[in-house]
């Protein structure tokens, strides 16, 4: 019989949304599935991983999940697995400021009653996000970066099994860092992305950089922080903003010969601005109405993107 708790979400929260976003999910997981076999997820401890099943209640202004386990866990461990999840899950996340505060945003406000309790996945922690931002890096054929992806985990991280499959944990940066960068172009990653992820577990193991203290930075600094991690660059730092366990986000400009680039180009195209001819003052009353909740409206453009493709795709 299956050790199970609950975790319950800020409303409103529809997890079934979050379904149509392929780049939430990794090799293991086919989405259409999730609302009847439930989300198998590794969830790391703090000394050691764990795989869960989680399964949604389908109640959007009472949101809960049901999370499932074959091994009995202490209340501590409950706790520490419900911090990893809170992050995957976005359950800390609250929509309701935003709503009330963009509810008349020309964009915003028709994305987010069309997608009202959208809340964007995580995954366990800022290790994970980052690893896997920089290995599907520039890799357009999507199954094919996520096997990469999934072949760097099987390598380092512990493989699970229990009643709900079978898969391997994302690595810890103490087995990461002792790969050879060379060893895993065998994963399809090249040289630099190989030194990139390792090096990258090295500046957490020795201390330069600690993950909860990432986590909690003010957007500008977290984002220049993130800038000095090689292989980071400014789309790559702004994408991670938005995973944290946090509402807020800032979109520095990145211009380079007077053309803007990154997410800041693309919220200007989506109010039909010109990204090469925005000022500042003009791109921040652009988005005026998001202040304080800059990632979770980022997020909600993002699904509208990924609705109109699959709409387009769908004609065709």
């Amino acid at each position: 019989m299956a050790f199970s708790w609950k975790l319950i979400s800020k409303p409103p929260h529809d997890f079934f949304i979050s379904l149509d976003i392929d780049s939430y999910f990794d090799k293991e997981h086919d989405p259409a599935i999730i609302p009847e076999s439930g989300f198998l997820r590794p969830v790391p401890l703090r000394d050691r991983d764990i795989l869960v099943n989680i399964h949604f209640n389908g109640e959007v202004e009472s949101p809960v999940f049901h999370i499932e386990c074959d091994e009995h866990l202490s209340k501590d461990e409950v706790e520490d697995a419900n911090s990893s999840l809170s992050r995957i899950l976005g359950t800390y996340l609250d929509l309701k400021p935003l709503y009330e505060q963009a509810n008349k945003d020309a964009v915003l406000s028709s994305i987010m009653n069309e997608g009202y309790g959208f809340k964007r996945i995580s995954r366990a922690n800022l290790f994970e996000d980052t690893i896997n931002r920089v290995i599907i890096a520039q890799i357009s054929h999507k199954p094919t970066a996520k096997k990469m992806v999934y072949g760097v985990r099987k390598e380092f991280g512990t493989l699970l099994e229990n009643q709900f499959g079978q898969v391997s944990a994302w690595p810890r940066p103490h087995r990461l860092m002792q790969a050879d960068p060379v060893g895993l172009k065998k994963h399809g990653l090249s040289l630099r992305k190989g030194e990139y992820i390792v090096g990258f577990a090295h500046l957490l193991i020795s201390g330069e950089l600690e993950l909860n203290a990432l986590e909690l930075l003010p957007p500008d600094e977290f984002y220049e922080t993130m800038l000095t991690v090689r292989g980071v660059g400014p789309t790559t730092a702004q994408d991670l903003m938005m995973f944290r366990n946090r509402p807020d986000a800032s979109f520095p400009s990145n211009s380079s010969k007077g053309e803007e680039k990154g997410l800041r180009r693309w919220i200007i195209l989506s109010y039909g601005g010109d990204p090469d001819n925005t000022t500042e003052d003009q791109f921040q009353n652009m988005i005026s109405a998001w202040k304080g909740f800059e990632s979770l409206a980022l997020e909600h453009l993002y699904l509208q993107y990924i609705l109109n493709m699959k709409k387009k795709q769908h004609q065709k």
